[in-house]
């Protein structure tokens, strides 16, 4: 039986560490061409975007709000027991910029997606406090510390999940992926630990993202990017400019039905 779904747009953003600043020139573009989407869900890098733009900010005031950022802005160095850094900077920074402070508060329904880690499953939330569930879908493992909310440890949700598509596929008549964890680019590891873990999470998230891409009507894709570390945050306005690009050409190649469309 034919059910109508809720939503007319929505958007799946993927993880990728520092290249999730390629999801700001992907909404701003999206934004140029008339589309908003009614939903929004996001994991790992894709779920700060998601956050900061469901509650309210434009793409251009959520890439100001990084500029002056380094990534010891957000992280310190913690005892290695769960993870080598804490993100309690990142959290601040996090409540700081964010317009409400609930899932269920945003002007933009939001979906935060991270791995349960206890019962090995994914989840998403689209209620409870923002930034600790942003906190747990970026908490890449070994990298950063599980986050505990109601007695569970939630990891990054790109383990199971590198795009959210599942979690809103339902929701919506026409489902947008923007996936900023290209191929990586082939170069010999350092064969440090924290090289070994960022390279081996990068390598299981990109191809764990394969279906949830096919559940996409339009695809973006930013290989442009492929040679960006996922902790290098100097390029910011190359990355943004690369999901700008890159949406710009999918929406040209395939361009959404205008019928889908969402008046504001």
């Amino acid at each position: 039986m034919f059910r109508r779904r809720p939503y007319k747009i929505g958007l799946a953003l993927s993880g990728g560490g520092a290249r999730g600043f390629a999801h700001l020139g992907a909404l701003y573009a999206l934004e140029e061409q008339g589309i908003h989407p009614d939903i929004v869900a996001g994991v790992s890098a894709g779920s700060i975007a998601a956050a900061l733009y469901g509650s309210g900010l434009r793409p251009m005031e959520i890439m100001r709000c990084f500029m002056k950022a380094r990534f010891w802005d957000f992280c310190e160095i913690g005892v290695p027991s769960g993870g080598f850094f804490t993100m309690k900077g990142f959290h601040a920074f996090i409540n700081e910029n964010l317009k409400v402070r609930r899932l269920e508060e945003c002007p933009v329904p939001t979906v935060i997606c991270a791995t349960d880690l206890d019962n090995c499953k994914p989840v998403q939330w689209r209620k409870g406090s923002i930034s600790e569930r942003v906190l747990a879908s970026c908490s890449m493992p070994v990298v950063f510390k599980p986050v505990v909310i109601g007695g569970i440890h939630y990891v990054d949700g790109g383990v199971l999940h590198n795009l959210p598509s599942w979690a809103i596929r339902d929701d919506t008549s026409h489902l947008i992926g923007i996936n900023v964890s290209p191929q990586i680019k082939p170069e010999r590891s350092s064969g440090n630990i924290l090289d070994v873990a960022t390279r081996s999470f990068h390598l299981m998230s990109r191809n764990n993202a394969v279906a949830d891409i096919q559940l996409c009507d339009t695809v973006v894709s930013v290989d442009s990017i492929a040679d960006m570390g996922v902790f290098t945050l100097k390029e910011k306005e190359r990355m943004f400019k690369s999901g700008y690009y890159a949406t710009k050409k999918a929406l040209a190649e395939s361009p959404i039905p205008k019928s889908s469309f969402s008046i504001l």
